[in-house]
């Protein structure tokens, strides 16, 4: 698995802010990451809080957990 983080800055309602999240790069359609922010003020703090989300996901894959993506979370029973 090859995890990227995705940074896009978001005009909504004249309303500017930032976007992150993180996905597996080989996936072709980019529309359920395995998890995402949003409402940023800064594209710096949308990167930093990516990056530690981004390590912390990285550990449960290197761990052997399967990542949940976004839309299959509410499926999953903890």
């Amino acid at each position: 698995m090859n995890l990227r983080v995705r940074v896009v800055r978001c005009v909504c309602s004249g309303n500017h802010h930032w976007f992150a999240d993180i996905d597996d790069a080989d996936d072709l359609q980019n529309d359920d990451p395995f998890w995402f922010v949003d409402g940023c003020p800064t594209q710096s703090r949308a990167l930093e809080i990516a990056c530690a989300q981004l390590l912390s996901l990285s550990g449960e894959a290197i761990s052997g957990r399967q990542l949940t993506r976004v839309q299959e979370a509410h499926l999953v029973q903890v």
